[in-house]
């Protein structure tokens, strides 16, 4: 079993919140690293490989869904845990964030400790997530959860984190009408709160980058994998 300490990459270009948060996230084991703007969050993304990155949207040179686009565009960064820090509370930009390829979107001001229970809440997910690996074979689709992988007729098909998560979720019972509030819970997790719009964002992306009609809404209720 892997005891090594889980790392963190925090970008910000507010030198407080990089002190205060990095303090944090030490007491609670976690191996920090720092960036004080996009680009040196890119560099040091490479450099260190971290298993999470905390983004602040504003940043000199690169914003943090620059960054985000730029890392999630690379393999190794496919299934990095990515967070959103930021002042702007907006339901648009928060339907970009997880479009773009976020795993959470927390607004400021937010305490630390709060911050922390949510962090550690991404990574209890995770590896739950990680603990599931029963590859699906539906007719023409094939869902490999440990490699992250969607196949249509034998081709690969790449969808974002979030997007295959949901699309695992909905095929793991063909038929079975998953509740909107079940989808939330399950892919984006209690302690994270989302826009209502971004299921629907998620599921219409699935539907266009598969070229497939299978997932059906049940108006007013959820969704459903059907075939």
């Amino acid at each position: 079993m892997d005891n090594k300490p889980k790392k963190i990459l925090i970008a910000d270009d507010e030198p407080d919140i990089l002190e205060i948060i990095g303090y944090n996230l030490k007491r609670e084991d976690y191996e920090v690293h720092t960036a004080k703007d996009g680009n040196e969050a890119i560099v040091k993304a490479k450099e260190i490989k971290p298993d999470l990155i905390i983004l602040d949207m504003m940043m000199p040179y690169r914003n943090g869904m620059e960054v985000c686009e730029i890392l999630r565009a690379q393999p190794v960064f496919e299934n990095t845990l990515i967070v959103f820090l930021t002042a702007i509370n907006d339901d648009n930009n928060e339907i970009k964030g997880f479009e773009t390829g976020a795993d959470d979107y927390i607004t400021k001001p937010i305490s630390p400790k709060v911050l922390t229970s949510r962090i550690n809440a991404l990574f209890r997910r995770n590896s739950k997530d990680e603990e599931v690996n029963k590859v699906l074979q539906i007719d023409n689709i094939k869902i490999d959860p440990v490699q992250f992988l969607v196949f249509v007729d034998g081709v690969e098909v790449v969808l974002a984190k979030k997007e295959f998560e949901l699309l695992y979720l909905l095929a793991s019972a063909p038929g079975r009408v998953f509740l909107r509030n079940e989808i939330l819970n399950k892919v984006w997790g209690a302690e994270v709160i989302v826009g209502d719009r971004t299921i629907d964002v998620h599921i219409r992306k699935i539907r266009q980058k598969l070229n497939l009609d299978c997932i059906a809404t049940v108006k007013g209720v959820g969704y459903k994998f059907v075939l």
